[in-house]
């Protein structure tokens, strides 16, 4: 018996010294520090011209969006009245954005009182804010507590780098959207408190066009990894 746990230890071992290695290179190969970029009109005006390139008129005129987020994460949100169905495993909230204690719970079909159904409201609002971003973060670039600068990059291209001082679950972090020539996101690089390393690069180049005249992402890749999202749908 000692024999088979010292085994299984060194193989714990061995994978955990794997792993450290593959975040020691990762770290070294990837991590930028947060660049310093300059606020005020031209940051403005570059902000402007990605919201027109991604239909944000159309975006506003939008009432309802769907989708699957990894860790089957299900959504419908009704953008007009602040509410979201979310759903994974066998939990059910009717999220209300605007006063999430008002939210109801279900589990296995089951109601749950508000004692018990605090927990599964908080875990509801956190999976929203994180998977709802990765669908929609190019029209958030005006929200409330938000910062605008550009950062000057290689061969005279501009970066708008957006940091948001207030709202969702994680405040504090930066992104800076690299855009194409018709300043449309092509992806950004993340400073963010639940990533340790600084820059990582995400795609946001796999767009799809939906009923109601906007375009949204059905994936993206963050170094080697593929974050697809699913049945991803907009109407009015």
């Amino acid at each position: 018996m000692k024999k088979i746990f010292k085994i299984i230890g060194k193989g714990i071992l061995g994978i955990l010294v794997i792993l450290l290695l593959l975040f020691a290179f990762a770290y070294l190969k990837y991590n930028e520090p947060l660049p310093s970029g300059i606020t005020g009109t031209e940051a403005d005006a570059l902000a402007t011209k990605m919201l027109t390139a991604v239909q944000h008129e159309n975006y506003k005129n939008t009432r309802y969006l769907s989708w699957t987020f990894p860790g089957e994460h299900h959504y419908l949100w009704d953008k007009d009245q602040h509410k979201v169905d979310v759903s994974w495993n066998t939990i059910k909230v009717n999220l209300d954005l605007k006063y999430p204690k008002t939210s109801t719970v279900t589990v296995d079909g089951t109601k749950m009182t508000s004692e018990k159904a605090s927990s599964y409201i908080d875990k509801a609002l956190s999976y929203f804010n994180n998977d709802s971003f990765w669908l929609v973060a190019p029209y958030k670039v005006f929200d409330e507590g938000v910062t605008r600068s550009i950062v000057s990059l290689e061969n005279d291209k501009k970066g708008l780098l957006i940091t948001y001082a207030s709202g969702g679950t994680t405040p504090g972090d930066s992104y800076m959207w690299i855009l194409d020539e018709n300043y449309r996101p092509k992806g950004y690089k993340m400073w963010v408190s639940i990533i340790p390393i600084g820059g990582l690069y995400a795609t946001w180049d796999n767009w799809q066009p939906t009923k109601s005249g906007i375009s949204l992402p059905n994936s993206h890749t963050i170094m080697f990894i593929d974050l697809p999202i699913k049945n991803v749908k907009a109407w009015n």
